[in-house]
């Protein structure tokens, strides 16, 4: 049986544990491009699931998700070129008058780079964005071909801002190689409560640098939940406020201060507000982090 972050969120008794609509705090928390000061929210949507589905299920699921993360005082958007019938569909979305202010990156994962701009271009024209917000290098991908063409894109006003992506631990030596020579605007990685392996170098790294983060993988696409499967939270949890298995991965991620963004995957509005109310609240303390280190470690 295949386990789901529903599954997670229901408790013993059958009824759904929902994070409070209604906080102290009313304006979700941002956090600084260190390249400019220009402020983003810390929560974010990784939209590939709900868009691959567009041309399935139309339009109205991903723009039901976004307007429950901009309700939530969330702006970022992060996609990926897939094909040219979702990818439409997604530039109709954006081009929403209450959707314009979001902040829509893209990638460019083809080798070559005749290639590599090619697919730049027909993203351009499918999302109706110029400048587009950020244009990223997918997992590094002929990443020195690119990354000249990615500072002529920016150069010309066709991107405010470009980057690099990683997903994976293996990538984070070729990572480190590029940051010696080049200075991307931003970095694009995997860390969570479970994936860790970019907190004691690589992050702070980042921030000495001055390159802002975008967070990947917070549930390991959905690994995350089906590991906990039947696992009540800790009852300690409740002391900073965290409800939710997936909102202790986020209140873990979110606690450390060399991140800009975390960008939370889920085709359901109601999850998005959930990941999304994660940042009204609380975080915990150096002590609580190392209580969550030390039970997922033990799952």
């Amino acid at each position: 049986m295949r386990f789901t972050r529903r599954d997670v969120i229901i408790g013993a008794g059958g009824a759904a544990i929902a994070p409070p609509l209604v906080l102290a705090q009313s304006t979700m928390p941002t956090r600084p491009i260190p390249s400019t000061g220009e402020q983003l929210p810390v929560i974010g949507l990784g939209s590939s699931k709900v868009v691959q589905e567009i041309a399935e299920h139309g339009t109205e699921p991903v723009a039901a998700v976004l307007r429950t993360l901009v309700a939530n005082g969330g702006r970022v958007i992060d996609t990926w070129p897939r094909d040219p019938s979702n990818d439409e569909g997604l530039g109709r979305v954006l081009a929403e008058p209450d959707l314009r202010t979001l902040f829509v990156t893209s990638k460019i994962d083809r080798v070559g780079k005749d290639a590599g701009v090619a697919q730049f271009r027909e993203t351009q024209r499918l999302y109706g964005r110029r400048p587009l917000d950020l244009l990223q290098i997918f997992s590094l991908t002929d990443v020195d071909t690119h990354w000249a063409s990615l500072q002529a894109f920016k150069a010309a006003g066709d991107v405010r801002y470009i980057g690099v992506t990683v997903a994976e631990e293996r990538l984070y030596g070729a990572l480190e190689q590029f940051l010696e020579r080049e200075s991307p605007d931003f970095v694009q990685l995997n860390y969570s409560i479970t994936e860790r392996g970019a907190e004691a170098r690589l992050l702070p790294l980042l921030a000495d640098r001055g390159i802002a983060v975008l967070i990947n993988r917070p549930f390991m696409n959905g690994t995350y939940f089906r590991a906990l499967e039947g696992r009540p939270l800790p009852d300690w949890a409740a002391e900073f406020d965290c409800t939710t298995w997936a909102q202790f991965s986020l209140k873990y991620i979110l606690a450390n201060p060399h991140l800009t963004c975390v960008l939370t995957e889920t085709s359901n509005p109601r999850h998005m507000e959930e990941n999304a109310r994660t940042a009204f609240g609380p975080l915990p303390d150096a002590e609580a982090l190392a209580r969550m280190r030390d039970f997922i470690d033990s799952v």
